[in-house]
């Protein structure tokens, strides 16, 4: 018969902290999932984020309360900050820290228990916003193609159920958890135009389907061998389940490879690829917004950005004087010279001395 562990080893598991700083964690934590509809990932990472900031102030100053966290210092953060600096961690990884014991600061502040000023008097690490890595569109067409994804060992309506779902995320640039919470009432099969997806915040929102996109959907319900509930999931596993994000990572690995794509060819990629391409053929930025489900045209922005370094890419690998730009602050002359110019045929601007510039002058007063 198993025992209950000991009362010292159950506290263990927890995060440091008297009973109302632990009560009030859980508050907060509800409050995350629940009210403002965040997503169990950023929810749980949010946690951990302060449970490793809680550890790091029972370290140092004994049991984090409530009192205690009110009364912080700006140094009591940047030591923390440094502390996992060491450690390795990086600016992203910093700045949602950061975000997560703000919002619990919020939190607090909201039940009566105080301000939490020093969050205030630090500032978050300066991070280079990366660009995405959008896929060629040879490259992202081919990944949406079923027979691109010949494999004998898997049973073909599995791969018509891959094909159906990462036609979605490249022909309608949803997330993979849009895709995988597509009821099965809500299927878009041929004839229907458009489907309603729950994005980040619980936000729903509508995007077009297009006819290549219905057709793969059509395909997988015609070989699935399960009876799908209307109310349930419209991509399930194999043993009738909710279809694991796993599982289409695990395909678009497998179609990688076949493809001899690089790694950034990721499911997330294809969504990167939806954006891009709108844009290039001259796709409105706004529009481009409400088909991702930013919250913030700042986000979609990204890609114009995107756009603009393919554009000198394109330059570089093209122009044929583009190994020959010249550097700034170098002469203009060495610029204007080709390879077959002679340099001595131009001649030399000699600087106007002081006389000659009063005498210019006196010219044009004249």
């Amino acid at each position: 018969m198993m025992r209950a562990p000991p009362h010292d080893a159950a506290d263990a598991l927890l995060p440091p902290g008297d009973a109302a700083l632990r009560a009030a964690l859980l508050g907060w934590r509800e409050a995350l999932a629940r009210e403002r509809r965040m997503a169990a990932n950023t929810v749980e990472a949010y946690e951990r984020d302060l449970r490793q900031f809680l550890t790091h102030l029972d370290a140092r100053s004994g049991t984090p309360t409530i009192p205690g966290l009110i009364a912080l210092k700006p140094r009591d953060l940047r030591g923390f900050m440094a502390a996992r600096r060491v450690e390795g961690v990086g600016g992203r990884t910093l700045m949602r820290m950061l975000a997560g014991l703000r919002s619990f600061a919020r939190f607090l502040e909201r039940e009566g228990h105080g301000s939490v000023a020093a969050l205030g008097a630090v500032r978050s690490p300066k991070v280079e916003r990366r660009l995405p890595r959008p896929l060629p569109v040879p490259a992202a067409v081919a990944m949406t193609a079923p027979e691109s994804r010949p494999d004998e060992t898997r049973a073909p309506w599995v791969l018509a159920r891959d094909a159906a779902v990462i036609a979605l995320l490249y022909g309608s640039g949803l997330r993979i958890s849009e895709a995988l919470g597509i009821a099965a009432r809500d299927a878009p099969v041929p004839g229907i135009d458009e489907v309603r997806v729950t994005g980040k915040g619980g936000k729903v929102r509508s995007v077009p389907v297009l006819p290549a996109v219905a057709e793969a959907v059509a395909a997988y319900l015609a070989l699935c061998p399960h009876s799908l509930d209307p109310e349930g999931p419209l991509f399930v596993g194999v043993k009738g389940g909710p279809l694991s994000p796993r599982v289409v990572q695990y395909a678009v690995a497998a179609l990688r490879g076949a493809l001899g794509l690089p790694e950034s060819a990721t499911p997330h990629a294809l969504r990167h690829s939806f954006a891009t391409h709108l844009l290039a053929r001259q796709g409105e930025l706004r529009a481009i917004q409400e088909l991702l489900g930013h919250a913030s045209l700042s986000t979609t922005q990204i890609y114009t950005k995107v756009d603009a370094a393919r554009l000198m890419s394109a330059f570089e690998d093209a122009h044929p004087r583009a190994g020959r730009v010249r550097p700034l602050g170098a002469p203009l002359r060495a610029a204007a010279i080709g390879e077959s110019a002679d340099a001595e045929q131009i001649p030399e601007r000699k600087p106007l001395s002081a006389a000659g510039r009063d005498g210019g002058a006196e010219r044009r007063n004249a």
